[in-house]
């Protein structure tokens, strides 16, 4: 993963390059993806899917720190943060794109918007990677990885007719561990059971972590 880092992530442009470089004149033939010109989609460009899963891998090894970077670079939002930035991008700033091309002189061009399946896995990014959220069946996992400077957040989670109330604080202090607790009973694993009785549930998740691995997940 250090070496997709290094090499693969382009901070100047932002976005995640899918391989480097791409294929042009060599005689080695890759296949479909040469369909496509140098720098868009699978020839070289950010494929948004695996961009996305470059984030997820590196909060997965406990790395918040580059999982947080890499979720904001390729954030849509962040490519339209002035006019300048709209120009480049040229396409919907509050979508997905399925690609961002890399090489001049449309780096930073957006293609194919409204990508369904980039959006689902820059949700599941967001709700289970970083905020830490997964659900298993009918069980609530909590596993977040948040940035050293935040303290808390809070959430309401459906499922199906019956709300339940989440609070997640982040406590620099190593001397505690992972407590969660549902109505106020502890529970004795950092889960909670889901149960439609059509009430509404509190849940607070109280996490503690050094200063050095605070962007870790739990």
């Amino acid at each position: 993963m250090d070496a997709v880092y290094q090499r693969l992530v382009r901070p100047d442009a932002g976005l995640i390059q899918l391989l480097d470089p791409p294929f042009d004149k060599g005689e080695v033939d890759p296949g479909y993806i040469r369909g496509y010109v140098p720098g868009v989609r699978e020839n070289g460009g950010q494929y948004t899917h695996s961009a996305v899963w470059t984030a997820m891998a590196f909060a997965a090894l406990g790395d918040g720190k580059r999982a947080w970077t890499l979720t904001n670079m390729i954030n849509p939002l962040n490519h339209a943060r002035d006019a300048a930035g709209m120009a480049t991008y040229k396409v919907e700033p509050y979508v997905v794109t399925a690609d961002v091309y890399s090489v001049s002189p449309h780096v930073g061009r957006g293609g194919w918007s409204w990508y369904t399946g980039s959006a689902g896995w820059m949700y599941r990014l967001i709700v289970e990677s970083l905020l830490g959220l997964r659900l298993t069946v009918n069980t609530l996992h909590f596993a977040p990885c948040l940035p050293a400077e935040w303290t808390t957040f809070k959430l309401r989670y459906r499922y199906h007719a019956t709300e339940y109330h989440i609070e997640v604080t982040q406590v620099h202090d190593a001397s505690g561990e992972t407590s969660v607790t549902l109505d106020g009973v502890v529970q004795q694993a950092s889960v909670v059971p889901l149960l439609d009785d059509h009430q509404e549930h509190t849940v607070a998740v109280r996490i503690y972590v050094t200063s050095h691995s605070a962007n870790a997940p739990y």
